[in-house]
């Protein structure tokens, strides 16, 4: 992560941007696939959030090991303001690793989401306190005896995009966008002029311009 969270930058992508111009200015330098796979999806109909990538790393168990939640109360603990929460559990299906009293520590924390590549639980719960996750699925099973954070800020699979501690996370009901952190500058200031040129582009369609006459001025489709 930056040395500070940058949260007006964050509130600024919240309120202006959204995944689908992000994605096509990823896909215009050359940063394609950096979409996670369309089944992490809202776990309740949140909120948009973006941040910056706090990542978990989990892998199932089958028995229960001393102290299984340890790492990943060490992890929860360490989450900061303009955080998300990104756990990579292999596309597990054995348990739920995020519920409410994470997201209401994480929130806590300044934490601005979470992003699940597996199930979650006490969805009604976390809807109730507002704190936007999205997550593969839903499954009441807690991770005792199935699954533990075994390492956390490591690069992890998430969704099929290998996520880096520090990445720029943006989610909204699109889906979930990972920009690296190195471009980050670039892809945002490239987003804000298409998503600029895209309002200006739908003002005249509204207006009655014939699309192929605002895609020559603008070249926005």
């Amino acid at each position: 992560m930056p040395h500070s969270p940058r949260l007006e930058f964050l509130a600024h992508i919240e309120r202006t941007l959204y995944t689908a111009v992000i994605s096509d200015s990823l896909d215009d330098l050359g940063f394609r696939d950096r979409a996670l796979r369309e089944n992490v999806r809202p776990a309740y109909p949140c909120r948009p959030f973006a941040g910056w990538a706090f990542t978990f790393a989990c892998i199932d168990v089958y028995r229960v090991t001393p102290e299984p939640y340890a790492k990943e109360i060490e992890a929860v603990d360490s989450l900061l303001p303009g955080h998300v929460a990104v756990a990579g559990t292999g596309r597990s299906t054995r348990n739920a690793p995020w519920g409410e009293l994470l997201s209401t520590a994480a929130q806590a924390r300044g934490a601005r989401g979470a992003v699940i590549d597996g199930f979650v639980r006490d969805v009604k719960k976390i809807e109730e306190i507002d704190f936007p996750v999205f997550a593969a699925g839903v499954k009441p099973l807690d991770s005792k005896g199935r699954g533990i954070v075994n390492e956390y800020q490591v690069p992890v699979d998430c969704g099929g995009v290998v996520v880096h501690p520090g990445d720029l996370i943006v989610a909204d009901f699109d889906g979930v966008i990972v920009v690296p952190a190195s471009i980050v500058e670039e892809t945002i200031a490239l987003a804000t002029d298409k998503a600029t040129r895209e309002t200006h582009t739908r003002d005249e369609l509204r207006g009655g311009a014939f699309l192929r006459d605002v895609y020559a001025r603008y070249g926005v489709l």
